[in-house]
């Protein structure tokens, strides 16, 4: 049957107009745009004015936001989810939606008036959604983790679907290159991705490491860059900020690893991802969705500290490359991904599947 998904985008960050400086939820909700589309459903999508979507766009005033896609203060936060959520109500009026798929992280605060199923995508650890948020009890409201590892030991009570984990771009990622003697950091340079581990278990056995990542200017950010990553940094340990989508697919298929040393549990380690696409194995703490992506001795090794990550990167080069893109394929593919979201909205506007107390 053809169905009319309403999508709600960041109104932070636009989608479609420049794929390689996307974030996940941007380059997710566009996939899916353009999913609908091609499928012969119909796409309404609310996002910022300067976006690029395959359906219809209702377009919201571009508001540059601060750490995370948010606004920078709770007061502009909050006014601006106000505008949003009047957009919201007005797309459901006019339009008729079969099903509004909310990527936001603030969703609760954009439900519509309506008597419409909704379908809540959830990007971050569940530690940064408000309870009330996770708990509303609101009908047809669909909470959407993208990883099980995301609400594992999640508290009594609450209820989700069944996992869809994030896919990315396995065709455009594919390399080929000669592996080299260097191992890859990917990522925002923030305390919890433990980029300073990885810089000691490089200096040990004297790998070269490029890091390379956005970098904010909260004080936080900042701190941890000029106290704990600079100190660390010489000639063979190397910080190369912001890198485009061709030199990154060029980096990540010659590394002999990517580096992975996580001190959150994050659902959605896209880099992780895109290494394997790219036919190079991930060194990780065993944390988050990590702990379920890595399979030790195939795909990369789980580690603990900085001695174990050491010997783990001489130990990936006797790892086979394309073991890592059968994986990446399989399992973690963009067209894969899609399929199973509109799968899943056939599901649920049909009222055929239910709710988890937790995923194991």
């Amino acid at each position: 049957m053809a169905l009319t998904i309403l999508t709600v985008a960041s109104p932070f960050a636009p989608i479609g107009a420049d794929p390689e400086n996307e974030g996940t939820a941007e380059q997710v909700a566009g996939a899916i745009d353009a999913a609908l589309v091609r499928a012969g459903h119909r796409s309404i999508v609310i996002a910022p004015e300067d976006s690029a979507v395959a359906g219809t766009h209702i377009p919201l005033a571009r508001v540059h936001g601060g750490a995370h896609g948010q606004a920078p203060d709770e007061r502009a936060q909050a006014a601006v989810l106000r505008r949003v959520a009047t957009v919201v109500a007005g797309a459901v009026e006019d339009h008729a939606p079969d099903l509004v798929h909310i990527h936001v992280r603030d969703f609760d605060a954009l439900l519509p008036p309506q008597d419409v199923p909704v379908l809540a995508t959830l990007y971050q650890p569940l530690d940064r959604y408000r309870p009330e948020a996770l708990t509303s009890r609101r009908a047809k409201l669909h909470l959407q983790p993208v990883s099980a590892a995301q609400v594992r030991g999640a508290s009594p009570g609450l209820t989700f679907l069944p996992p869809l984990e994030i896919g990315v771009a396995v065709d455009r990622l594919h390399i080929r290159v000669p592996k080299r003697r260097f191992a890859v950091c990917l990522g925002d340079i923030e305390p919890e991705m433990g980029f300073h581990i990885a810089l000691d278990a490089a200096r040990q056995i004297d790998m070269q490491l490029l890091l390379c990542g956005g970098l904010s200017r909260g004080a936080e950010e900042q701190r941890y860059l000029q106290e704990e990553i600079r100190p660390r940094l010489d000639p063979k340990r190397r910080f190369l900020g912001r890198i485009g989508f061709g030199r990154k697919r060029w980096m990540l298929g010659a590394a002999r690893c990517l580096l992975a040393p996580s001190l959150m549990s994050e659902p959605t380690p896209v880099a992780a991802l895109e290494a394997l696409a790219c036919g190079t194995p991930v060194v990780a703490f065993p944390t988050g969705a990590l702990a379920d992506l890595v399979e030790p001795g195939v795909t990369g090794f789980l580690v603990k500290d900085a001695e174990e990550m050491a010997r783990a990167i001489e130990d990936c080069e006797g790892l086979d490359p394309d073991a890592c893109r059968a994986v990446a394929r399989a399992r973690y593919s963009l067209d894969g991904m899609t399929e199973r979201y509109l799968a899943r909205f056939e599901e649920l506007v049909g009222g055929g599947v239910g709710a988890a107390a937790g995923v194991a």
